[in-house]
């Protein structure tokens, strides 16, 4: 599975840390994640990650690119629900995107967590299935 790790910046110590606890599963699968966050992720866990620009420089855009080619199929987007944010309109609109084309879509710690134990149990696995019909076409 392809999975986009994302985090505004109050939020990239916690997706370090979530990468660092599920590492063995992030490790059975294609990781992208936005500029810094990227980094920081194999910076602390040595695994390895696919980065695209960073968030307001783009992307937010390139992932929702992705995602509207049936190209990813897990995001973890940390967001700080408290700080506003200059490019706001690319979050909404990946947001959109994921509910479009069905994409599993965590934006906290604890629906994060959920997602992958999920992925980790198979319960996931119905993206194959979305991959394959796509394919078809």
């Amino acid at each position: 599975m392809k999975i986009a790790l994302i985090a505004h910046d109050r939020k990239k110590e916690e997706i370090v840390q979530l990468a660092m606890a599920y590492a063995a599963i992030l490790s059975q699968h294609t990781l992208f994640a936005t500029g810094t966050t990227g980094l920081r992720i194999m910076e602390a866990t040595g695994l390895p990650v696919t980065r695209v620009l960073s968030g307001p420089m783009g992307g937010d855009q390139q992932i929702g690119a992705m995602i509207a080619r049936n190209e990813m199929d897990l995001i973890i987007f940390l967001r700080d629900p408290l700080t506003a944010q200059p490019h706001e309109p690319d979050i909404t609109a990946l947001l959109r995107l994921c509910d479009v084309h069905k994409i599993p879509f965590a934006t906290n710690l604890a629906t994060a967590e959920i997602l992958l134990k999920a992925l980790q149990g198979g319960e996931l696995d119905w993206r194959d299935v979305v991959h394959k019909e796509n394919e078809q076409k």
